[in-house]
């Protein structure tokens, strides 16, 4: 390393100095030490009983959505065939109906693909949400009761690394699982 960014590094670290004690010592935790956990949402999404059935209610949306899109798709491809097929037979007048037919219902098939892309847009947050509204409070008693200063939700806080031995996301699971039963979605 060169000697001109010794200054810089010395000074960052003395800048730095003064914070990593005083996190140590402040008095949330038993000990006047910080205790840390983090959560997996991804987990809470994929393991607790209230992430699978908003997550089946949402794959049950989105299957009806591609139900009725493959509809309309064939819908679209029977009337292109007609076309195909009446090129030669079909007088130029009815052709041209069919042809504004096709192209309204190519419209209509990409206003439904873009509502259905919204509505299942905000059914997900709105499922997300009700998650989040039910899981705080357990994350809240948690930390009070296991004495926590901080928990970060593992890997939307930034977070590159922690130790499994801070993961209390099977903690919150299990009281999720034992609250009330799952409605989100509805």
């Amino acid at each position: 390393m060169s000697s001109r960014f010794t200054p810089l590094f010395l000074g960052l670290a003395l800048a730095a100095a003064p914070i990593v004690p005083a996190l140590a010592q402040q008095p949330s935790a038993p000990g006047g030490m910080i205790k840390v956990a983090v959560i997996d949402t991804e987990k809470i999404l994929l393991g607790s009983n209230t992430g699978k059935k908003a997550l089946a209610d949402l794959k049950k949306l989105q299957e009806q959505k591609e139900t009725e899109g493959r509809s309309m798709q064939q819908e679209i491809k029977d009337l292109q065939g007609k076309l195909t097929d009446g090129q030669l037979s079909l007088s130029q007048d009815k052709l041209s109906d069919m042809q504004k037919q096709l192209e309204a219902r190519m419209v209509a098939l990409r206003r439904f693909q873009e509502d259905a892309n919204s509505d299942l847009t905000k059914m997900r947050d709105q499922v997300l949400a009700q998650i989040d509204q039910q899981v705080m409070p357990v994350i809240n008693q948690i930390g009070k009761e296991m004495g926590y200063t901080l928990i970060f939700r593992k890997f939307e806080s930034g977070l590159i690394y922690a130790d499994e031995a801070v993961d209390i996301t099977g903690a919150i699971i299990q009281r999720l699982d034992n609250a009330a039963p799952a409605t989100p979605g509805k």
